[in-house]
C-alpha cells in the first residue's frame, strides 16, 4: 500500500471517527396534533459520496414545520419523517470526493438546494426540477446529526451563537427574497407587514428597514405591539382595535402603502389589497388565516395593484441577507430555546401563536 493511500484512508477514518450508530430523534410518525412528534433514537446517516455528515448543534424552528405535521402541506409525505429545514452545526464526516469541509467546521447547510449539479445556476432556484428542501423532501434538522450536498453547505462567519444563527436559514433568505426582489421596496417606501411579530413578519420589518423604508406592522395585541416597535416598526397597527386601511391611509396622507409583504392570508388578504396604493404590490408569503381568500377583483382593476407570490430564496438572497447580519443590520429574533426531546412543547406553543419572533431546538440539551 502507498504511502498516498494510508494517509488518505487514515484521514477517512479521522472524519468518520466520534460518530455513534444512533442518534436521537424527533421522528414524525404520522399527522395531526403536535403530539405526533416522537423523541426517538435511530440510526445515524452516513454520507454519500459528495454530501457531508452534520452534528446539528441548533435547529430552527418555522410554521411550514408546522403545517407539515398537521399535513396540510404535502399530506402524501412519506412516513416516518424528520422535520426541520433551518440548522447549525459542525462537520462530522464527510463523504468521498468532498475537498472543501473538514470535520469541526462550523456550517450553515442550505433552506433548500438542487440536486443535480446542472440545475445549480436555475433561477429561480425553487423552479429546479431537482430542488428539494431538508424537512420536506428529505430528513431535517430535527435530530443529532443530518446529511446534505457539500456544495449546498457555507462556513458559518456570522459571528452568532448556534441557536441565534439557526433562527436564519429560512427567514433571512426568504425574507430577503419577498421584500427586496419581489415586493422590490427602495429606500423610503412605506411598507405594510402582517403578523408583524412572527418569525417572518419580524424578519420582514428588518430587511425592510435595513433598505431604508419605513414600515407598518401588524399584531393582534398589545404586547406584540412592544415587540416588534423594538424591532424597529415606525406604526404598529392593533388589528383588534384599529382598521388596517385606514391607519395605513392616516400614515400615508392618504396614499396607501406602496407594498405590502402578507403573511396572513384567508379573509385578511382583502383588508392588505384595500391598504396598498394604486399601482402598489402586495407580496402573498403565508397564509396563517387559511389558504383560501375571497376579495373584490375590482380592487385591482382600477388600481392596477399587483399580487406577486413568492417562495424559497436563491443563494444570493441569503448571502446578501448574512451581509447585513455581519454589519449590524438585521438581528436574529430568538424568542426560546428548546431541548430537542421537548419539540412536541414547541410545536404547541407555536401552533398557539405563542412565539416573538423564532424557535430554536437543540439536539444535545437534555
Amino acid at each position: 500500500m502507498s504511502t498516498a493511500t494510508i494517509q488518505e484512508s487514515t484521514t477517512q477514518e479521522i472524519h468518520k471517527a466520534s460518530v455513534p450508530a444512533t442518534m436521537k430523534a424527533a421522528v414524525l410518525r404520522g399527522f395531526g396534533a403536535p403530539d405526533v412528534l416522537r423523541y426517538e433514537d435511530i440510526a445515524t446517516p452516513t454520507p454519500k459520496p459528495g454530501y457531508v455528515l452534520i452534528k446539528v448543534l441548533a435547529a430552527g424552528l418555522n410554521r411550514l414545520d408546522h403545517y407539515l405535521r398537521e399535513g396540510v402541506v404535502m399530506p402524501n409525505l412519506p412516513l416516518p419523517h424528520i422535520l426541520g429545514v433551518d440548522a447549525v452545526g459542525e462537520v462530522a464526516q464527510v463523504g468521498d470526493g468532498v475537498t472543501n469541509l473538514k470535520r469541526g467546521e462550523r456550517v450553515i447547510p442550505a433552506a433548500g438546494f438542487t440536486l443535480r449539479k446542472e440545475d445549480d445556476r436555475t433561477r429561480p432556484l425553487a423552479s429546479s426540477p431537482s430542488f428539494v428542501v431538508p424537512g420536506v423532501h428529505t430528513w431535517g434538522s430535527y435530530a443529532q446529526y443530518m446529511e446534505v450536498p457539500a456544495r449546498w453547505v457555507v462556513k458559518d462567519n456570522t459571528g452568532l451563537t448556534p441557536e441565534e444563527a439557526a433562527t436564519l436559514p429560512v427567514v433571512l433568505g426568504t425574507s430577503v427574497r419577498a421584500v427586496k426582489v419581489v415586493g422590490e421596496v427602495k429606500a423610503g417606501d412605506h411598507v405594510l407587514v402582517t403578523a408583524g411579530a412572527s418569525g417572518s413578519g419580524n424578519m420582514h420589518i428588518q430587511v425592510a428597514k435595513s433598505l431604508g423604508a419605513k414600515v407598518a406592522a401588524t399584531v393582534r395585541d398589545d404586547e406584540k405591539g412592544a415587540y416588534v416597535k423594538s424591532q424597529g416598526a415606525d406604526l404598529v397597527i392593533n388589528i383588534r382595535k384599529e382598521d388596517v386601511g385606514t391607519r395605513v391611509k392616516e400614515w400615508t396622507g392618504g396614499r396607501g402603502a406602496d407594498v405590502a409583504i402578507d403573511n396572513v392570508g384567508g379573509s385578511e388578504l382583502s383588508k392588505t389589497i384595500q391598504a396598498v396604493r394604486p399601482f402598489g404590490i402586495i407580496v402573498a408569503y403565508g397564509f396563517m388565516s387559511g389558504a383560501e381568500a375571497t376579495f373584490n377583483v375590482r380592487d385591482l382593476f382600477f388600481t392596477q395593484k399587483q399580487i406577486r407570490g413568492t417562495i424559497f430564496a436563491d443563494p444570493e438572497d441569503l448571502e446578501w441577507g448574512l451581509e447585513q447580519v455581519r454589519l449590524g443590520r438585521i438581528t436574529p429574533a430568538l424568542d426560546r430555546t428548546f431541548p430537542l426531546s421537548q419539540a412536541v412543547e414547541a410545536h404547541r406553543l407555536l401552533a398557539n401563536n405563542q412565539v416573538k419572533g423564532n424557535f430554536v431546538l437543540l439536539p444535545w440539551t437534555e
